[in-house]
This record gives C-alpha cells, structure tokens and sequence, in this order.
C-alpha cells in the first residue's frame, strides 16, 4: 500500500502515468523479439510455445515487482494488467504462470501473502473470458481508447442488440482492479494496491488498469498486422512464381513433343530415346517442386534439354562447351532459369544458322554475386527485331519476371547481339544460401 504522502493525489496521478508509460515501452521492446512475434501471430500454442510466451511476458514485468519492492517505486509493478493480458492472450495456464512470476517476489520480499491467491483469480477470470470469447480476433480488436471504443460499442448495441466482447473485456478489467482495492482495504500490506480517498481519483486508477491492459493489445495487434501483411505478400509472390513456373512447362513439352512428332515416323528409335530423355526431365521436375536449385542440378536439366536438341539438329549442327567457374555450381539459383535462355539460343541463334553453331554456358562468382551467360555464335538478331524477340518472346519475359518476383532491384539482366556474330544475355544475381527446406519456396531473403 502507498505510504501517506503530502501531494498524495498529484503523486497518484504521475505514478498512474508512469504505469502506463511502462507498460508501452516493456510492449515495444518485448515486440521487438522475433520469436515473440511469431507467438502472438499463431492462436493455438504448444507447451512449449505457452511458456516462451509466458517467460516472455513473466521476467520482464516481474523486475518492476523486485524494483517497486527495493526502491519502493509503484509505478513500475504492472503485476495485475500483466496477469489479466497474459490470460487474456494466452489462456489460463499462460495467466496462471505469468502471475506466479510476478507475485512470488511481492510474497518472499514484501511479505504480500495475499499476491499469489489474487493473481491465481486475475488469470482464471481473463483466461475465462478467453475461452468462452468464440472468436479470438475480437480479443485483438480490445482498445485502450475506453471512451471511444465503449461510446461505439454501445450506440452499436442500441441498434442491434448483442454481446458485445469489447465491452465484456472493459468490463473484466474495472472487476478486476476494484476487487484488488477493495480487498487491499481490507487485508493492508498483504496486498500491493493503489487508492485514494477521492472518488474521482479512483476511477482514474481503474481507467489506467483498463489502458494498461489495453496498450500492449494495440502494440502487439500491429505487429501481427504487420505480420499477416508480410505474410500475404509472401503468398502473392509464391503464386506468382507458381503461374511463371508453369509457363515453362508447356512452352518446353510443345516444343520437344514437335521433335518427338517429326521423327516418330523416320527414326522411331530416335524418338524413342528423346520421349526417354524427356521422361527423365518429367520426372525429375515431379519429383522436385522447388523454385530453387544447386547451379549444378539446373546443368544437369540442361544437359537432358540439350541432349533432346542434339537429336534435333545433329551433333555436327549443335555443340555445348561449359565454362563454370570453381565453387559455382554449388550457388542456388532459380530453377528451370537456364532452359528458356538455352531455347531462344538455338531457336533463334543457332537455327538459322546453315552450318549450326556451339553454346557457351559461363558461370563465375565476384562479391557474393553469381554472374551466368548463356552465349551463341549464331546470326545474332538485327535491331528492329530484337525487342520482339526479347521484351514479348515467352521464354525471355518468363526470366525476367521471376526475376524482378524474386530479387527486386537487386538482379541485372542484359542483351548483347551484334548481328552476325551471335548472341550474349547474361544475368547477376546475389548469392543466395538457403536450406533444403527454404529452397521449396520463395525465400525471405530473395523478396526483401
């Protein structure tokens, strides 16, 4: 209980300010945890995912209980909206544990024995209120701001009478805090409260343990928004990807099953071995659905697309040489990133070219970026064609896009094509270190 002060209403009015400017800032660093963030944004909690909240919300709040009891500072024990949150968020149990913290130092130092039994009621009666609350958003939807959100509450109530959880919640903590007065009047020391004989007085306290609980919800509740934007952002891109990534599939099957067409007549054997070549890329694509790969597998799909194409044009018609600097190919890149560059290469470089041509694969590393150039020495393209071929050909506009999905501003992309003496595009991207798992889909890291 407070000592009796001169001043003792101006002292009650700043130590209620400073309980609340407490508890924002106790809010704002606890948010700042990245696996705080990640708990208040997930509703059904495991054991373990319950008492990292509860540690999280516990140690801190119980320091300003040691600190009130040693400096005799009231300002800074927040033990009852602490409680009332934690069962609030978290249920029963998380309430139970988090009040346990903050009401064994107050019970072994300041020798307030009735801490504990209180803070046991504080979180059965939030923890209640949670658990019969039907939808747990509403719970997140608790404002700080008593008068505008009770004056909207209930003008919405006169109108179409219901619960109204809002109100319920308000209402929880005016119980709450009036019961802790009351029942401190009652037993003296064996109860940390706060009171004055003033009755205005005392409905600011009350008003302050409704804001106190009501500041963290707001702060807290912009992070998951926060979060749920990331998140969904996330899932644009993922989609995005997955309509790109699909893109190629068909643009690549047309192509090769035109190949299997035109000799399934003349060289059956032949076709047989490409419709093999084309199975083995089927199937490695099934069994490997993820946007990004080892520089080495993308090589090894080259290979099998290039091995079709050999058939195609002929081994005299068609050469590879690969120059992959040491250490690339263990660089995650995007997968089937190569196949449509190789593609354009000999449909529009090779091709035309009557005596036929080699590719160039390149692949070196510098600064923690990966650089690949996909050359050929076939006709090249003339000016007037080459935004055709390059700004609305599938196969290019499918690179760059995912691309510019993945890396943003961070990729470069470039075309060079003298005509006549063959074609270079090349790409930079930043190396990329993702686990097994990670590579499945779009990383964080590539999004920025």
């Amino acid at each position: 209980m407070l000592p009796s002060l001169s001043g003792r209403t101006a002292f009650i009015l700043l130590t209620l300010l400073i309980k609340l400017g407490v508890m924002a800032s106790l809010a704002s660093i606890i948010a700042r945890f990245e696996t705080f963030k990640r708990l208040i944004f997930i509703e059904q909690r495991t054991t373990k995912e319950k008492l990292q909240f509860a540690l999280f919300l516990g140690v801190p709040f119980a320091l300003g209980v040691f600190t009130r009891l040693l400096a005799g500072y009231a300002g800074v024990d927040l033990s009852l909206e602490i409680t009332v949150l934690s069962g609030l968020l978290g249920g029963t149990i998380v309430g139970l544990v988090v009040g346990t913290m903050v009401s064994l130092p107050a019970a072994l130092i300041g020798h307030e024995f009735l801490a504990a039994p209180m803070a046991v009621l504080y979180a059965l009666v939030a923890g209640s209120a949670r658990w019969i609350c039907p939808d747990k958003e509403a719970i997140w939807q608790f404002s700080p701001f008593v008068d505008l959100s009770l004056y909207r509450s209930l003008k919405r109530r006169f109108r179409q009478p219901a619960l109204d959880w809002q109100l319920l919640f308000t209402l929880m903590c005016v119980v709450v805090e009036i019961m802790r007065i009351d029942v401190g009047r009652l037993v003296g020391r064996r109860l940390f409260y706060i009171y004055s004989p003033h009755f205005w007085i005392n409905i600011l306290i009350v008003l302050a343990t409704v804001v106190g609980v009501g500041i963290p919800v707001k702060i807290w509740n912009s992070t998951r928004i926060e979060l749920k934007l990331e998140e969904q952002h996330r899932m644009l891109l993922q989609a995005r990807m997955d309509a790109l990534v699909s893109q190629i599939n068909p643009h690549f099957l047309f192509n090769t099953l035109n190949t299997i067409s035109s000799l399934i007549r003349i060289d059956p054997d032949t076709a047989r071995n490409v419709l093999l070549k084309l199975a083995r890329i089927l199937r490695r694509r099934l069994k490997v659905q993820a946007h990004f790969v080892h520089l080495k597998e993308e090589l090894d799909f080259i290979d099998d697309y290039l091995g079709i194409e050999v058939v195609r044009f002929g081994r005299e018609k068609l050469r590879v040489v690969k120059e992959i600097e040491a250490g690339a190919e263990d660089v995650v890149v995007p997968s089937m990133i190569l196949q449509p560059l190789v593609e354009n290469a000999i449909r529009h470089g090779i091709a035309p070219k009557i005596e036929g041509g080699t590719i160039t694969l390149r692949a070196k590393r510098h600064h923690h970026r990966l650089t690949i150039e996909v050359e050929d020495d076939g006709v090249g393209i003339p000016e007037e064609k080459r935004r055709e071929v390059y700004a609305s050909g599938i196969g290019i506009r499918n690179v760059t896009d995912r691309l510019r999905v993945l890396f943003g501003d961070q990729f470069g992309f470039k075309v060079e094509s003298p005509p006549g003496k063959g074609t270079v595009v090349s790409f930079e991207i930043p190396e990329l270190e993702v686990s097994e798992q990670a590579s499945r889909s779009v990383p964080a890291q590539a999004i920025g």
